[in-house]
């Protein structure tokens, strides 16, 4: 399998995958969020394969969904959405709900490896990884709310950060460190940036020594709790109440294509600040 938008490297029993669109700070385009879905399946079913990392080239582990990269535009054209709220529906569950509901069951560990920005899709993959190690200048928003709709696709910041402070960040958009991560329950580990490919790795390989199915066992014991809890129903419905803020975003115009295009300015200006003026 030959893919435009990831690399494939494997060390023994560990694979790592990465994001490779660093030139738009690897925003998350159809053909990479296919390809990853592709590329996780196949690792599912790679039997020497027992721990999967998820990392993002260059400077930043991922910006989010992209929002109007050339490629994202010129492939639009060729894959068009059917038109109307059943065609947006459609797109976004299976791009952003139902894939995000698959990674977080790959039937192996997984560990997001993360470093400078990780906000709305890219805090979105890194919360369906098991483990998530960040460097020490990683920063997490998600920012939804500033822009007219409710939250992220996949919304399991509540299990994530707990309810308050889940409201704060999702009420304020402001960024958190990688620390405040930590502290939080979000992140596993911080460790410098200049170290956290080799940690990761270590991470991965420590795991990978202990038997295939009983880790397949345990993290399927994790999740089963979270189910129990209702962890599974919550996101599908936080899904729906997403999608009831577009009609809304649309009549503001802030969603659809007018928005899409003014939308990755936006973006970009807010992440070229200092990090003191990211509020």
């Amino acid at each position: 399998m030959t893919y435009t938008t990831l690399l494939w490297e494997r060390f023994d029993a560990v694979l790592r995958i990465t994001a490779n669109r660093p030139h738009v700070l690897n925003a998350q385009s159809r053909v990479l969020l296919t390809e990853l879905d592709e590329a996780l399946n196949r690792a599912a079913g790679e039997p020497d394969v027992k721990v999967v990392i998820i990392a993002g080239a260059g400077k930043h582990f991922s910006a989010g969904h992209d929002l109007g990269s050339p490629e994202e535009l010129e492939d639009q054209k060729r894959h068009p959405v059917q038109p109307g709220f059943e065609g947006e529906y459609r797109r976004l569950s299976e791009l952003f709900l139902d894939a995000c509901l698959r990674w977080r069951d790959v039937p192996k560990p997984t560990i997001a490896q993360v470093q400078g920005y990780c906000i709305m899709g890219g805090l979105m993959l890194a919360s369906c990884c098991d483990l998530i190690v960040a460097s020490e200048d990683a920063l997490f928003a998600d920012r939804a709310v500033r822009w007219g709709g409710a939250h992220v696709q996949y919304f399991s910041m509540p299990w994530d950060l707990g309810p308050r402070k889940t409201k704060e960040y999702l009420f304020t958009g402001e960024f958190f460190t990688a620390a405040q991560a930590e502290a939080m329950g979000l992140v596993n580990r911080v460790v410098p940036r200049a170290a956290l490919e080799d940690e990761v790795l270590a991470l991965a390989r420590r795991i990978a020594v202990n038997d295939a199915w009983a880790l397949r066992m345990a993290k399927r014991s994790v999740n089963d709790t979270l189910d129990a809890q209702g962890q599974r129903a919550a996101i599908e419905v936080a899904f729906k109440n997403y999608m009831l803020t577009i009609p809304t975003r649309i009549e503001r115009g802030t969603y659809g294509p007018a928005a899409r295009e003014k939308a990755p300015k936006e973006r970009f200006a807010v992440l070229n600040r200092k990090p003191d003026e990211r509020a």
